[in-house]
């Protein structure tokens, strides 16, 4: 099988037993993996959980690992340019050839169980086993597993891993989560184990609450990072990383981090933690730790490319992460003008999103994307819910004609921020890459 038909039979699969609440969905993934000789047996992990951040804290962990001369694995999604990129080993995405041939030895599997008492897999829960079976074939030290939706039900909580982090709790996803932040909190808390220790950055008290009756019941130390570490980070010059001092029970670091915001700061924070919570297994020092922090990248979070103008690329497709976008960009660039081409799917909350803006400067330039699976809001929409909250905004149809558009009214020391839905951060910033003549993503 070649990776053009591996993912042409994947795509099909999107759609289905996709809700959280589908009956006996963890039974599903246990008889998908039963198949394949259960591979998430041969391989330690750290299971990561969360509203936001989840992705950016499994790869600084990843790459914490890696540094300290681990052979390490790195689940994560959604990807944005290539299905590849939700499974890497050492930082290095999977081949797609090598992709196509572990997604082949699932195949016949699928066909099985779609007859059988539990259903087909997701789209996502096939993922989940591709990654596994290639980290079990490749003899990974560690494997940093991010989880998909919530956490009870989600198809990585069939992992029994040396710590669990939950970065936070937010109320994104309330359609298969629940309707409050508490019941948001229990899902996600389902992650936590007997006897495994827990990591979070949480602050909500009624969110802690939960998350301590939910460790004091399983026997799992807790570990709440606000309370555990003394973080200081400062911007450097330049605006497009910050200067890290963090003092832990366990160590003491200080390293540049190519990333902005404070709560990628936060992020670093939780993910050191998490592997300090872990060195019982995996040894490593502070030096590795700075090493690979220093060096860590994310594509389009919070992501810096030089232009002109420059530009910032974020997927920020909740409320919580679009208000930590905004607080990034006032706190590294102080007093710049934004353009900000978004898009926004329909089963986002785009009034929350755009009420994060109220008060700000800057001028919106609302597009669309175009998916399959997924439907995006009508840009006239997001224009009408944009004035009724006193923000500038215009429609343009197309994402490529908008971000051009916001490149050309943008002035020389602005920026031009690309943000909302995944697919639309993706296809733009592939766009952007192949075809602008510019020095490319900035990592200090």
């Amino acid at each position: 099988m070649d990776y053009a038909t591996a993912l042409r039979i994947l795509d099909q699969t999107v759609g289905e037993s996709v809700s959280a609440r589908f009956p006996g969905r963890l039974d599903r993934m246990r008889t998908l993996l039963a198949e394949l000789d259960h591979p998430e047996r041969a391989f330690r992990s750290i299971h990561v959980g969360g509203t936001a951040g989840k992705g950016s804290t499994a790869t600084m962990c990843a790459a914490i690992l890696h540094a300290a001369g681990y052979k390490v694995g790195l689940h994560t999604k959604p990807h944005l340019h290539a299905v590849t990129e939700r499974m890497r080993i050492n930082g290095v995405a999977i081949s797609p050839q090598r992709f196509a041939d572990l997604f082949a030895a699932v195949l016949p599997i699928l066909g099985k169980m779609r007859a059988g008492e539990w259903g087909p897999p997701s789209y996502f829960e096939i993922l989940v086993a591709v990654s596994f079976l290639y980290f079990a074939q490749e003899r990974v030290d560690a494997a940093v597993v991010e989880v998909g939706v919530g956490g009870k039900l989600d198809g990585t909580n069939v992992l029994l891993p040396e710590v669990s982090v939950l970065t936070n709790v937010g109320t994104d996803h309330r359609d298969v989560l629940g309707d409050s932040v508490e019941q948001i909190a229990r899902d996600k808390a389902g992650i936590i184990k007997d006897g495994i220790p827990v990591v979070t950055a949480a602050e909500q008290p009624e969110v802690l609450a939960i998350l301590h009756a939910t460790a004091d019941k399983h026997k799992a130390l807790l570990t709440v990072v606000q309370h555990a570490v003394q973080l200081t980070d400062t911007v450097t010059e330049g605006g497009f990383a910050q200067s890290i001092d963090l003092l832990t029970p366990d160590g003491r670091y200080a390293f540049v981090l190519p990333l902005i915001g404070e709560f990628q700061a936060v992020n670093a924070a939780t993910a050191i933690v998490a592997c300090e919570r872990a060195r019982h297994v995996w040894p490593l020092q502070p030096a590795d730790v700075e090493r690979g922090l220093s060096g860590v990248a994310l594509a389009g979070r919070a992501e810096y490319c030089p232009s002109h103008p420059p530009l910032v690329f974020d997927v920020a497709h909740n409320v919580e992460k679009m208000a930590a976008l905004r607080s990034a960009l006032e706190r590294h660039f102080p007093g710049r003008h934004l353009t900000i081409v978004a898009a926004i799917a329909e089963d986002k909350d785009a009034s929350g999103m755009l009420a994060v803006w109220r008060g700000s400067r800057a001028h919106f330039i609302f597009t669309a994307f175009e998916v399959a699976h997924r439907r995006s809001r009508h840009p006239q929409y997001l224009v009408n819910v944009a004035a009724s909250i006193g923000l500038s905004a215009r429609a343009v149809d197309h994402p490529i004609e908008a971000l051009s558009v916001a490149r050309r009214v943008a002035g020389p020391s602005d920026l031009v921020v690309v943000t909302g839905s995944t697919f639309l951060v993706g296809d733009v910033r592939k766009w952007f890459l192949e075809n602008t003549p510019a020095p490319g993503p900035t990592h200090v």
